[in-house]
């Protein structure tokens, strides 16, 4: 129980850190961008620093429980999955590429601390 907790604080903290220097704007519709990286297991990336082939099959089972998957981009962003669209979920997107690596493209948006993409296109890369 507490090692969730953890984990929980560590991803709240990861994703929400007051920078309001560089908050996007209420409103602002983001911008088109390209981003290659590895489909990760937040949970286990941030709390144990599992990732990589060998995780695979623990990413997978964690995140059909709904733990989120990210992409931890070529930049050493984290970029969560979202949609503009209420109720819309975007790990069966990645669940398909879990541990691997992708090139998305979609609308960025970077919002106090967060960085989100909304996945238009998704492919394996290499």
């Amino acid at each position: 129980m507490f090692k969730r907790i953890f984990a929980a604080t560590a991803v709240l903290a990861l994703f929400a850190p007051p920078l309001a220097a560089q908050e996007m704007k209420a409103g602002q519709a983001g911008d088109e961008k390209a981003i290659t990286g590895q489909v990760i297991d937040v949970n286990c990336y941030v709390a144990m620093g599992a990732s990589g082939a060998a995780h695979k099959a623990c990413a997978e089972a964690c995140a059909k429980a709904g733990v989120q998957l990210a992409i931890l981009g070529t930049d050493g962003n984290l970029y969560a999955a979202i949609s503009s669209k209420p109720m819309d979920a975007q790990n069966a997107k990645l669940l398909p590429f879990a541990e691997g690596k992708v090139k998305v493209t979609g609308t960025h948006r970077f919002k106090n601390g967060l960085h989100t993409i909304e996945i238009k296109t998704i492919e394996a890369a290499t």
